[in-house]
C-alpha cells in the first residue's frame, strides 16, 4: 500500500505542474489589469510602468511563470497585489474555514445518504422510495446558489432561525455559533451530493439483494437488518467510495460559490474576490491548494478502497 500511495504523490507532481501553467496562461489571457488598483488621477504614464515594472510584470509571461514556480520552489507565494499581506498567509487563514465546511457536508451526506439510499432499496417502488426519488431529482437539477438564496429567504428572514452570513457573531465565541453559521451553507453543500450518493447506494444496494449469499444468509435465519449491516453495507460502500472521489471537484467548486453566497470567510470566498481583483498571487495560490486538495482527496478515495476491500489489499 506504500508503493502506491508513493506512486499516486509522485504522479501528482506532472499534474499539478500542468495545473499552474494552465492557469497562469488563463490569468494572463484574461481581461483587465492589475495595475488599475494602483493607479491614481495624479500619476503619469511613467509612474504606472515603473509600478508595472517593481511588480514583474512587464516581463514575458514565460519569464513570469518561471519567477512564480522558482517562489513557489522556495516556499514564497509572493504577496497580494490588493491587500500587500503574505499570500500563504492569508491561504492558512483561510483553509480551516474551508476545509471545515467542505469535511462537514461530506461527513453530512455520508450520513443521511447511506441509511436512506438502503431503506430506498428494501422499500423499492414504495411511496417513500418514489418520494425519495423524486426528492433527489431536485437535488441533483437545482441550482445551488439558487436554493442557498431560498434557504436565506426561508429560515433567515422570514422565520429568524439562522444566520445569512459570516462565520461567527460578533463579539461571540462559543462552538455553537460557527455550528450555527454553517448549517445552511453546510446543506446547501450537502444536498446535491446527497441526492447523487443516495441513488448510488439505492442502485447497489438492490443488485446486492439479489446475490445468492443474502439468500444464504436468509436460509441461515438471519434478519434483514443484521443483513444488510453485516454483509450488504460493506460490498454498497465501494461504489460509494468511488463516487465519493469523482465529487471532490464539485465538492471544490460548489465551496465557492457557497462561501460566495454566505460570505463565508474560507478559501471560496478570498478566490472570488481576488479574481475581481485581479490580484494574481492569490488566485494562482488558491488554485495550487484547490489542485492539491483534490489530488489528496482522490488518494484518501483509494486508501479507503483498500480498508473496505481486502481483496484490493491483496491485489495491491
Amino acid at each position: 500500500m506504500k508503493k502506491v500511495i508513493i506512486k499516486r504523490l509522485l504522479n501528482a507532481i506532472p499534474l499539478l505542474f500542468i495545473i499552474s501553467i494552465l492557469a497562469f496562461m488563463l490569468i494572463q489571457l484574461a481581461p483587465g489589469d492589475p495595475i488599475q488598483s494602483f493607479v491614481t488621477p495624479d500619476m503619469n504614464a511613467e509612474d504606472v510602468e515603473r509600478v508595472r515594472k517593481s511588480l514583474g510584470l512587464d516581463e514575458p509571461i514565460h519569464i513570469q511563470y518561471w519567477m512564480w514556480l522558482q517562489n513557489i520552489f522556495a516556499g514564497n507565494f509572493g504577496y497580494s497585489i490588493i491587500s500587500k499581506r503574505p499570500v500563504l498567509e492569508m491561504i492558512v487563514e483561510r483553509l480551516p474555514a474551508t476545509v471545515g465546511l467542505m469535511g462537514a457536508s461530506l461527513l453530512l451526506s455520508l450520513l443521511i445518504a447511506v441509511p436512506l439510499g438502503m431503506l430506498t432499496a428494501v422499500k423499492k417502488n414504495s411511496f417513500f422510495d418514489r418520494l425519495a426519488n423524486f426528492i433527489s431529482y431536485i437535488g441533483i437539477s437545482i441550482p445551488g446558489f439558487w436554493f442557498a438564496l431560498l434557504l436565506i429567504y426561508v429560515f433567515s428572514l422570514q422565520l429568524g432561525l439562522l444566520p445569512s452570513m459570516g462565520m461567527r457573531t460578533v463579539g461571540v465565541t462559543s462552538f455553537w455559533d460557527v455550528v450555527k453559521h454553517g448549517i445552511l451553507p453546510c446543506l446547501v453543500l450537502s444536498f446535491q451530493s446527497i441526492s447523487v450518493y443516495m441513488r448510488y447506494i439505492r442502485s447497489s444496494t438492490i443488485r446486492q439483494l439479489e446475490e445468492d449469499y443474502v439468500q444464504i444468509q436468509y436460509a441461515y435465519g438471519s434478519s434483514r437488518g443484521k443483513i444488510l449491516v453485516n454483509h450488504v453495507l460493506r460490498n454498497v460502500l465501494l461504489p460509494v467510495i468511488t463516487i465519493i472521489g469523482l465529487s471532490i471537484p464539485n465538492l471544490v467548486g460548489g465551496a465557492f460559490i457557497t462561501e460566495t453566497v454566505f460570505s463565508w470567510p474560507g478559501l471560496g470566498l478570498l478566490g472570488v474576490t481576488s479574481i475581481f481583483s485581479f490580484d494574481y498571487p492569490v488566485i494562482m495560490a488558491i488554485t495550487l491548494f484547490s489542485s492539491i486538495m483534490l489530488v489528496f482527496g482522490n488518494l484518501l478515495a483509494d486508501i479507503l478502497y483498500s480498508v473496505v476491500d481486502p481483496r484490493i489489499r491483496l491485489r495491491g
